[in-house]
């Protein structure tokens, strides 16, 4: 991780009517960072995400990702960035070699690195007996860590991901945080949301939003001390007692 911000957003703000979905949110990423974005369902982070990755207009604030700007520069973000979430799916009726083949093309790989990347990929997750089987086949924590591992097929500065481990069980939970530690490692950085609180004991740096807004941002042991608790469970608890 170096001192290099990948994204800096400064009072981004989405409104739909009077409702603030997001409320002028400020705060930056370094690269190589595993930043966690973490909130109760509802709290704003997929709305966030959203502008973030130049598919949602801002309605107030700034925010450049990757070196871009989110109002003038959605399709340059776009080409730099991986995006995967608990809802993104895969293509049921490919194959995994077959849907490996299609996102390759989708961002804009050549034939040549396509095959590459295929045969990394499949190795690397030890698809081999099944790379020919239909992806609507696979168990959930299956479909993740391949979902995961598309997204950065094209070697992207940074990898959105929201609400990855959603509904998969605690040992696939486990082994998907070790995929996030090997992609930071090789300098990606990693933008993650989750309403599991334990999983931010596995961030650098996690904010935490309540009804729109950041409430707290800091490394892991930082906020447990700062509130006096023994978990980031307990700080969540403390932080929407405290609003409330």
């Amino acid at each position: 991780m170096t001192t290099q911000n990948v994204i800096v957003a400064e009072e981004l703000t989405k409104a739909f009517g009077d409702f603030k979905a997001v409320n002028a949110i400020s705060f930056q990423v370094k690269k190589g960072e595993i930043f966690g974005f973490l909130g109760a369902n509802g709290a704003g982070k997929t709305t966030a995400i959203k502008m973030l990755i130049g598919i949602s207009k801002p309605s107030s604030g700034q925010a450049n990702v990757a070196g871009f700007d989110v109002y003038t520069q959605t399709e340059s973000i776009k080409k730099n960035i991986g995006y995967m979430s608990q809802k993104f799916a895969l293509y049921d009726d490919l194959t995994v070699k077959e849907n490996i083949t299609f996102f390759g093309g989708i961002y804009g790989l050549s034939r040549k690195k396509i095959r590459e990347k295929r045969e990394q990929l499949v190795s690397e997750l030890g698809l081999e007996n099944i790379s020919n089987k239909l992806v609507g086949s696979l168990p959930l924590g299956w479909k993740q860590k391949l979902s995961f591992s598309v997204s950065l097929l094209h070697d992207p500065k940074i990898v959105f991901l929201d609400e990855p481990t959603g509904g998969v069980d605690p040992i696939t939970r486990r082994q998907f945080w070790e995929m996030i530690y090997k992609a930071a490692d090789q300098g990606t950085t990693i933008f993650v949301t989750t309403h599991y609180m334990d999983e931010a004991e596995y961030c650098d740096r996690v904010s935490i939003m309540v009804d729109g807004k950041i409430e707290a941002l800091n490394t892991p042991k930082k906020l447990k001390e700062q509130y006096k608790v023994a978990s980031m469970n307990d700080v969540f608890l403390k932080l929407a007692r405290n609003i409330e």
